[in-house]
């Protein structure tokens, strides 16, 4: 298959050494030592900066919806700021997005990460914006959480521009992988918890499914709920048009369950199905560029970048 380099419209600079984080919480509340926030980066060569939200919290959201918005713009427009990090998922997300300001996220094109409700941010943000973001570790839940070393380690190595065009993105080999469907194809990478892309179906989050591979992954859903997500995909048409499909941790479900449901949804579609992927609710917690063009290989069981990810 002739996959060609694709140039993302929005690339960030890589993090250096000395590099900050902002860390934002446009989602749901968490307790959270600042001190022991401050000595996790500074260890590894880096500082960060908590935002307001970080320390409040209005029932299950982190402070008002202003308040985390604004954290939000706060940081991307900051020039002091190199990379934002969420704090953690649980749910609050959605109702930032008609307040996004698009303009000034394209001025300030940084990298955003984080996982599970922030799907809708990650969305919203790589269509609207064309920039890359990270499916990957947040604060409170991995990071300080002291997830397995691949967690950290495939996360700041993609921020620090380790990882480009030609590279494989790395899956620890103690966690196998299962080829539902064998072949390749290239495409956007896209997606995220697949609970999220479900709710936001008739937003400005909608996904573009249109060339890409699909990643999905959720947390605490049995089978027929799984099933009945993805359904709702497939009746929306926005599987028709999937080149190939990731399919990460589906904590509480294993592949082996997964696999039937997999088949009976993407089998006629005839693109590669790949499952097993160690992103999402799980230990340890791959990072994924998403938006970035990628090529799929489910027989050799590998993703390879076709893009850089920061400006070279």
């Amino acid at each position: 298959m002739n996959c060609v380099e694709s140039a993302a419209s929005r690339l960030p600079q890589a993090l250096q050494v000395g590099a900050r984080f902002a860390i934002v919480a446009p989602a749901g509340p968490a307790r959270l030592d600042p001190g022991k926030a401050h000595d996790w980066f500074a260890r590894r060569g880096y500082r960060c900066r908590l935002y307001p939200g970080v320390s409040q919290a209005e029932g299950y959201l982190a402070g008002s919806d202003g308040q985390r918005l604004q954290d939000l713009h706060d940081a991307f427009a900051d020039p002091d700021i190199d990379a934002i990090l969420c704090m953690r998922g649980g749910y609050g997300s959605m109702r930032l997005l008609d307040g996004l300001d698009f303009e000034l996220i394209r001025r300030h094109p940084k990298p955003l990460v984080g996982y599970s409700d922030i799907t809708a941010l990650h969305t919203a943000i790589n269509q609207r914006v064309g920039l890359i973001t990270f499916h990957g570790a947040m604060l409170n839940a991995d990071l300080l959480g002291e997830k397995q070393a691949p967690t950290a380690s495939s996360l700041l190595e993609q921020l620090g521009g380790q990882v480009g065009s030609g590279s494989a993105i790395v899956h620890p080999a103690a966690y196998p992988l299962s080829t539902v469907v064998p072949g390749n194809a290239c495409g956007r990478l896209i997606g995220g918890n697949l609970s999220m892309l479900g709710a936001t179906m008739g937003t400005l989050a909608e996904i573009d499914s249109q060339d890409s591979i699909l990643f999905i992954e959720d947390v605490n859903e049995p089978l027929y709920r799984i099933d009945r997500l993805l359904t709702q995909l497939r009746l929306a048409g926005k599987l028709r048009s999937v080149k190939g499909v990731l399919v990460g941790d589906f904590a509480g479900v294993t592949v082996t369950a997964l696999t039937p449901l997999l088949l009976d949804v993407f089998g006629p579609l005839g693109v590669p199905v790949l499952a097993g992927w160690r992103s999402g609710h799980c230990d340890p917690n791959v990072c994924l560029p998403l938006g970035a063009k990628v090529r799929l290989d489910s027989a050799a069981q590998s993703l390879t970048l076709l893009q850089h990810l920061f400006r070279r």
